[in-house]
């Protein structure tokens, strides 16, 4: 969903960053492990990165898990004191259905015991209490989820 928001916003003229939870895992987070101190450490790295970037012009997307409300929250916070918009998209999808999408085997492995602290099976994930837009990838088509969130940036840009 990132990478099409990207492209439309790009033929649009616009500048674009997509921060991708696992590149930024790989790179500027490398250090970190999924502990929830981790986990918050690396949200807000991400956070500060697309404030730079936000605040030079550029529509930064964010394509990470977050599971703390409290971190994505002050993430905000931050970003919007620089009088940057922000929109906060909430992709919903099912515990059986993400376990059932994973290529990678790690839902498998966390429910096995596996993998500590993996988000959804044995750490929390709080869930957005009033997010700009809400999209389901259960039951919505990737174009009408993409009309929502293009509808919900159309009404938050600073």
């Amino acid at each position: 969903m990132a990478n099409r928001l990207a492209a439309v916003l790009r033929q649009a003229g616009e500048r674009v960053e997509v921060l991708d939870g696992d590149a930024v895992r790989t790179s500027l987070s490398s250090d970190l492990g999924f502990t929830k101190e981790a986990r918050d450490a690396n949200v807000r790295r991400i956070g500060f990165v697309a404030r730079l970037l936000s605040r030079n012009g550029v529509i930064v997307i964010v394509a990470a898990i977050s599971p703390y409300r409290e971190t994505r929250e002050e993430v905000r916070a931050a970003i919007e004191a620089e009088r940057c918009g922000f929109v906060e998209v909430y992709a919903r999808c099912s515990l059986p259905e993400l376990i059932k999408r994973d290529v990678k085997g790690l839902y498998k492995r966390a429910l096995n015991g596996e993998i500590e602290h993996f988000t959804g099976v044995s750490d929390p994930y709080d869930e957005p209490l009033d997010p700009d837009v809400i999209f389901d990838s259960e039951t919505e088509s990737i174009d009408d989820s993409l009309a929502k969130i293009l509808r919900g940036l159309a009404t938050c840009r600073p």
